[in-house]
């Protein structure tokens, strides 16, 4: 994606939710999750056990923190950041196409791909940014 493209939806979305934060401080999804909060981001923690990281609640799934339920209480989800190992990227994909609310745009963080997860995205025309972290996008292009 070219860097105009990834500065307005930086520049213009709201709300983040991130796949597979951890409310462990030293892991990367807490200190990118807690550096967008700083830069006035919402974000939408999802992990498996639930429970409250930085601050917010934390959904326990994908249609959890799509649901109609959390729009109404959180607003448009525009970004899905997803922290998870690579070889579960398909997989995700299949059901973020299933989801009711669907966000703007799927970001795969530094160091993660998947050609299965990008075709299915794409085709179901989701804007899908991968292997790059969205915590140094946002430092180059809108700082």
């Amino acid at each position: 994606m070219q860097d105009n493209l990834k500065k307005t939806l930086l520049g213009t979305s709201k709300n983040i939710a991130i796949l597979g934060l951890s409310p462990d401080s030293t892991k990367t999804s807490h200190q990118v999750a807690k550096y967008l909060l700083q830069k006035g981001f919402n974000i939408i923690p999802i992990y498996p056990k639930g429970g409250e990281i930085l601050g917010k609640r934390a959904y326990h799934s994908l249609q959890e923190a799509f649901s109609e339920e959390s729009i109404k209480k959180n607003g448009e989800i525009e970004i899905l950041n997803i922290f998870r190992k690579s070889e579960a990227l398909e997989g995700i994909a299949k059901e973020i196409i299933k989801l009711p609310n669907k966000p703007k745009c799927v970001w795969i963080q530094l160091g993660l791909q998947s050609q299965e997860a990008k075709s299915i995205l794409e085709q179901n025309n989701l804007l899908y940014i991968e292997n790059i972290c969205i915590k140094l996008e946002y430092e180059r292009l809108c700082l």
